[in-house]
């Protein structure tokens, strides 16, 4: 079946009579209460819409960059069976955020050690003293020396690696690491209190004792950590008037309106006795501040999205028709006063949408687009 048509513009005949093609043979071999697997670029075969709707998302977004191979609405894989591969169509919605788990990929990705074509690491791996580390080339070799030992952002990779392999019980098809990952995942979706969550682990490893469950949620924390993008705390006067930050990390009040810092200043940090527990002050007010540095570089990082990222200088349809942020007279007024920034496609530009947003809630009602 010819597929150049995939590679028009979407307002062409071409292309939206092809997406019909495509339509016509997707609901025919690979259908589910009349739904399909939505092949665009947002949906990314995760989600199940009519046909209306995923003809609509073809027009405007287009197909997911590599989908030539329809394996998800009924072609047959190029291994020749004859089958047809006929998705199961979710129970739940929240199946429809569960893709398979591809832990060795996202550590490779958080990590930025890619094997460039080298073997992945088998499922009985245990990473040890002869794991070599060469830049981001990474193999297990015999030539090391016995007492070397991997570098810290290594030595973290290599600790995960293991937790990826290791079963959550045996012959389980996730590994302590997934579940963790996924649980985790939920709470936060949910937002669950760290105690309830701490409750809900408890439950599971007196129901399931043979299972590898964490025991808390600290404990599930300082598993999961090491894959970064964290945040950092900073101490704030409770009438936000300022952040102990910087060259004012250590005042103990603050400077504009005179309030505390701790939540009883009569509090010291001195030991009860000689080795005794050190009493620590509590905060009025923690911010928690999400580096923006380090999340634009993992995005850059990522195998998955890293060729998005210059998308719209490699990738975008070119024909002074308005359907990006690139094609608008804002975005190219920027390039010509920034010759250097436009020139690298791989630079970032920020977006603040203010849609709905109501600043120290001065507005009498609430507002949203």
């Amino acid at each position: 079946m010819d597929r150049s048509w995939m590679k028009l513009s979407r307002v062409s005949n071409a292309y939206q009579n092809g997406v019909q093609t495509f339509l016509n043979f997707a609901f025919q071999n690979a259908s589910q209460e009349n739904m399909i697997l939505c092949p665009c670029k947002k949906c990314g075969n995760i989600y199940w819409h009519t046909r209306e709707v995923v003809y609509e998302h073809l027009i405007v977004d287009g197909f997911i960059r590599g989908y030539k191979k329809w394996i998800f609405h009924g072609e047959c894989t190029s291994s020749g069976t004859s089958s047809m591969i006929n998705p199961t169509y979710p129970d739940t919605d929240y199946h429809q955020y569960v893709r398979q788990d591809d832990m060795e990929g996202m550590l490779r990705d958080a990590f930025n050690m890619h094997s460039h074509g080298e073997q992945s690491f088998p499922p009985d791996f245990i990473a040890s003293d002869y794991c070599n580390i060469g830049g981001n080339v990474f193999a297990e070799t015999g030539t090391s020396a016995p007492n070397e030992e991997p570098n810290e952002e290594a030595a973290k990779f290599y600790n995960l690696l293991n937790e990826m392999n290791e079963e959550l019980y045996e012959g389980s098809k996730y590994s302590k690491l997934s579940f963790c990952i996924r649980i985790f995942h939920l709470k936060c979706l949910g937002g669950w209190t760290g105690n309830s969550f701490t409750m809900l682990l408890e439950f599971l490893r007196e129901m399931f004792p043979f299972a590898k469950i964490p025991q808390s949620c600290q404990d599930m924390k300082r598993l999961i950590k090491d894959l970064g993008l964290g945040y950092d705390k900073i101490h704030s006067c409770p009438n936000d008037c300022m952040l102990y930050w910087g060259d004012q990390k250590n005042q103990q009040s603050c400077h504009v309106c005179g309030k505390s810092r701790w939540m009883n200043s009569n509090t010291e940090d001195v030991n009860t006795d000689k080795g005794g527990a050190q009493l620590r002050k509590k905060p009025v007010k923690v911010l928690r501040y999400f580096p923006l540095i380090p999340r634009l570089q993992r995005l850059f990082m990522s195998s998955k999205i890293a060729e998005s990222m210059t998308w719209h200088n490699d990738q975008r349809t070119d024909d002074e028709l308005l359907r990006h942020p690139t094609d608008s007279l804002a975005w190219k007024s920027f390039d010509s006063k920034f010759l250097s920034f436009a020139s690298d496609p791989r630079n970032v530009r920020l977006g603040l949408a203010a849609d709905g947003f109501n600043p120290f809630k001065i507005m009498s009602t609430s507002y949203s687009t």
